[in-house]
């Protein structure tokens, strides 16, 4: 059942400060498809989460509790980072990057912040715009992803602020979006405990999304999912029903899961 969170904690251990009495990363161990290769490509990245390549090559990189966003530049393009620059500090959780026209979007637990024309100034970065403030404070599933979809806009989820919790603010639970400028924002997807990562098919346009599913319902149970949403306005179950049919002991009766859209893949 915990999966996704197992492999998401040893990218982020990968991604620590690198000491001189580090040990060498055990590269070799990683198991790659045919024709891949794995090497590092930045030291001295402490709490790396997420990332957003710019067009020009620079990549940001989000963090939790270190509270700092980063920016690691290859200036001779040889593939190995030369510099990492420190472009915000002291943000609550700021968790989530974005790229879009030369602007940096950062996500962090209540708000979506913007610095504008950030590679031109990473030694001096802007002040941030404050795109939209209009997020939940809590910190329970509170760090966020954000990515801009096909439609421009930018899908930012929010997830339950519990383990399995009903609440009544739409909010929570659900995978928002809105317009670059911060206007617009509407729930897109609901009852979805805790996205952990998202993506559009291109041929469809359909949007694919991984939830981190509730715990403590027995060994391995219930199972994470991997879900489909082609279209806006679907419920995907939490927290009345979990993977394809497993009722909530306290949220969840017999027969309800088929009101719901089950995942396309349980993980």
């Amino acid at each position: 059942m915990r999966a996704l969170a197992t492999i998401l904690g040893f990218l982020v251990f990968l991604a620590g400060p690198l000491g001189a009495a580090a040990k060498p990363l055990p590269l070799d161990s990683i198991q790659l498809p045919p024709g891949f290769k794995i090497r590092l490509y930045a030291k001295d990245v402490p709490g790396a989460r997420t990332m957003a390549l710019s067009p020009d090559g620079t990549l940001f990189i989000g963090t939790r509790e270190q509270g700092n966003v980063y920016a690691v530049v290859d200036q001779d393009k040889d593939n190995v980072a030369d510099q990492v620059v420190t472009v915000a500090r002291k943000l609550f959780m700021p968790n989530g990057v974005a790229f879009r026209e030369g602007a940096l979007y950062v996500a962090e637990v209540h708000r979506v912040l913007r610095f504008d024309g950030i590679e031109k100034r990473l030694k001096k970065p802007p002040n941030p715009v404050v795109v939209n403030a209009a997020f939940p404070k809590s910190r329970y599933h509170g760090a966020k992803l954000i990515r801009f979809g096909p439609d421009g806009l930018l899908y930012v989820p929010v997830g339950a602020p519990c383990n399995a919790c009903k609440k009544k603010d739409p909010r929570f639970a659900g995978l928002l979006r809105m317009r670059p400028d911060g206007s617009g924002l509407e729930v897109f997807a609901s009852g979805i405990r805790n996205a952990a990562g998202f993506d559009w098919q291109p041929e469809t346009g359909a949007l694919w999304f991984t939830d981190n599913c509730r715990d403590w319902l027995g060994k391995g149970l219930p199972p994470d999912e991997l879900n489909c949403a082609p279209d806006k306005g679907l419920h995907f179950g939490f927290p009345h029903c979990h993977g394809k049919d497993i009722d909530d002991p306290k949220f969840g009766k017999k027969g309800l899961c088929g009101q719901y859209v089950p995942p396309a893949l349980e993980l």
